[in-house]
C-alpha cells in the first residue's frame, strides 16, 4: 500500500534497495499495518477458545453447561461477558498504545 514512487524516489536519491526499504518504505508500511493487525489480534483472542483450563472447553460452551445446570443464566452470562471484557480491554489499550507510538501520522 506504499506507493511505488516512494521506492523509485529513494533509489533516485542514491539509496540502495535495502536502504530504501529500511528508511522509506517499511516505516510507512508499519504506520499503515498497525491498526488492522491489532484489531485482528483482538478478534483472534475473542474468537478462540480462551479458557483451555476447563479441559479444553470453550468459555461459552462451559457457560451454557453451567447455565443449564444451575438455571442462573443471567449471572453466568454476565460473568462470561465481564471475563471477556477483562481479557480484551488490556489488549485494546495495548493496541491503542502501539497505534499512537508507531502509527503516528506525522
Amino acid at each position: 500500500s506504499v506507493p511505488r514512487g516512494q521506492t523509485e524516489a529513494a533509489q533516485a536519491t542514491g539509496l540502495t534497495y535495502v536502504q530504501a526499504m529500511r528508511y522509506i518504505v517499511l516505516p510507512q508500511a508499519v504506520k499503515i499495518v498497525i491498526p488492522p493487525l491489532s484489531n485482528q489480534f483482538i478478534n483472534l483472542v475473542k474468537n478462540s477458545s480462551v479458557l483451555s483450563v476447563f479441559a479444553g472447553l470453550d468459555l461459552m460452551y462451559f457457560a451454557d453447561s453451567v447455565a443449564s445446570s444451575t438455571l442462573a443464566t443471567f449471572d453466568t452470562y454476565i460473568f462470561v461477558a465481564l471475563f471477556y471484557l477483562a481479557l480484551t480491554l488490556p489488549l485494546s489499550y495495548m493496541a491503542l498504545h502501539f497505534e499512537r507510538k508507531w502509527a503516528r501520522s506525522g
